[in-house]
């Protein structure tokens, strides 16, 4: 899985759209094209690699790009696997520009030749996102492909040459955490004008390496560091913005989540089935791209198609699966975040971050506020995985969480399959 979670999709988005709270709409929708992928990544939520069966044709995914339009969308990030592997890919994204919507792409890069960015520009995608995850060892071994790294350095001018604006994306984590600092020198030098930065979930082949997350106390460390590259990156041209499961209300807030210098925007909520959507390859719809297919999924394009002339507007306006977050109270959610000062605020930070951990959302350990008041106390929280996931895209294990003194020696463990072989 090659996406980010959409970089216009916080709070203030919502006060940008300046629409009254029960006119949600799929403002910003994140399309998986094809499973299909030229990387398997050691983190894919999606587990990327093989496209699925049942893949929505062409045919099929121009009418879905013509109920997006119909419903208001604004931008669609198409992301797979790869989306360039689709056979319909420069066809479909014709069609949305044709229909008013902005295309982006997201990308590992592998494919990014010369002649694939100026058929990009010549389809109307005017930003490219290339996901870097770390300098070249780092991101080599993360993205298990030997020349991964340099090629998504050479996808970067290929899209600069042809007109388009070239954007990035990082997954951060315990492996490649040291790479912050000199990955936001490599991003400048190489003319990236937008950085996307969110941390490693437990979906699909993460959850497979649980000693590769941050624990919630290494936010501690993390968000500081960030904050002070994006207050460097204000005046070195490079735009940082933290992904959705980044946060939450800590010193370094509004900093990191504002899109001016007027640090006034802080998270407002799971914003997914609010103004985002996610749809998969096969047409299923749910509400942000990263929810686990299991139990966000509302309907499939063709199921719904048997019954409705619109299947994708019936699955956004109808199914609970669509509409979980824009009813959710403080009574939603379980466990610390129930009791946070915070809550009627953050409503429980990320779904798909606290869903993968405990199976449901409502309780988000990934959280900096909370991280920081536990510290006051000398304790922190630490994850422990008890039930592996089954293998599925965006699958999830079960963690439990355990609460010690803050400086006991964190136990170390050789989880199987931690570590993997680079292909060539």
């Amino acid at each position: 899985m090659s996406h980010s979670a959409t970089p216009e999709s916080g709070p203030q988005t919502r006060r940008r759209l300046n629409v009254l709270s029960d006119d949600y709409f799929p403002a910003y929708v994140v399309w998986e094209l094809t499973l299909a992928c030229d990387h398997a990544c050691t983190h894919c939520g999606s587990r990327g690699a093989l496209p699925r069966e049942t893949e929505l044709t062409t045919e099929e995914a121009l009418k879905v790009a013509d109920e997006l339009a119909d419903l208001g969308t604004r931008e669609v990030v198409l992301i797979g696997g790869e989306a360039y592997l689709h056979e319909g890919f420069y066809e479909i994204t014709r069609h949305l520009k044709s229909r008013g919507v902005n295309p982006i792409i997201t990308t590992g890069g592998w494919g990014v030749t010369e002649e694939v960015a100026h058929k990009m520009a010549e389809a109307g995608i005017h930003r490219v996102s290339v996901s870097i995850d770390g300098l070249e060892l780092r991101h080599d071994r993360m993205r298990a492909k030997r020349g991964s790294f340099r090629q998504c350095l050479e996808a970067l001018t290929w899209v600069k040459q042809a007109g388009m604006i070239p954007q990035a994306n990082t997954n951060f984590n315990r492996f490649n955490l040291e790479d912050l600092e000199g990955l936001y020198l490599l991003l400048v030098e190489h003319g990236v004008k937008t950085w996307q930065v969110q941390i490693t979930s437990p979906l699909g082949r993460a959850a497979d390496r649980p000693q590769m997350l941050f624990q919630p106390y290494d936010l501690l460390e993390f968000l500081p560091r960030l904050a002070r590259v994006k207050e460097r990156g204000r005046s070195e041209g490079l735009h940082i913005m933290p992904g959705n499961n980044l946060g939450y209300f800590g010193p370094e807030e509004s900093l990191l989540r504002s899109v001016t210098r007027a640090n006034q925007d802080h998270w407002a909520g799971c914003q997914a089935g609010r103004f985002v959507m996610g749809i998969e390859s096969d047409g299923a719809v749910k509400g942000c791209p990263s929810l686990q297919t299991k139990s966000y999924v509302g309907g499939r394009y063709r199921e719904v198609l048997s019954q409705h002339d619109k299947p994708v507007e019936h699955i956004w306006r109808q199914t609970p699966e669509l509409s979980f977050a824009r009813s959710r109270t403080r009574a939603d959610l379980w466990g610390y975040c129930a009791e946070c000062p915070l809550a009627d605020v953050c409503l429980g930070g990320c779904s798909f971050t606290a869903h993968g951990f405990f199976g449901k959302p409502g309780n988000n350990p990934m959280c900096h506020f909370r991280a920081i008041q536990h510290k006051k106390k000398g304790l922190r929280e630490r994850l422990v995985r008890r039930e592996k996931a089954p293998g599925d895209p965006f699958d999830h294990a079960m963690f439990e969480i355990i609460v010690e003194d803050f400086n006991a020696p964190e136990p170390k463990v050789y989880e199987p399959g931690e570590l993997v072989s680079i292909r060539g």
